[in-house]
């Protein structure tokens, strides 16, 4: 799964053979959850309270970028890199 941004020991992933809904994979220690690009919504999994404020922080502030990611994952291109928080 291939790393698309880090930040304060988090790591932001996007696995270019996805399902629906739009999503990334933010890993935070042995905490892992799944995060709607569009809502922000945590999909699956759990962060520390701390990391996922960080993580819904970043995910608004490159909301268009992680969109954009999706869709080259879509058509199987390479995922850019974004920056950190």
């Amino acid at each position: 799964m291939p790393e698309i941004s880090r930040f304060y020991g988090i790591v932001i992933k996007m696995n270019t053979n996805e399902h629906p809904p739009p999503h990334f994979h933010a890993e935070y220690g042995e905490h892992e959850a799944l995060v709607s690009i569009v809502t922000g919504e945590v999909i699956r999994g759990n962060l520390p309270n701390r990391a996922l404020r960080m993580v819904l922080e970043w995910r608004g502030l490159h909301q268009v970028e992680l969109q954009d990611n999706w869709g080259r994952m879509l058509t199987r291109q390479s995922l850019f890199k974004i920056e950190p928080l």
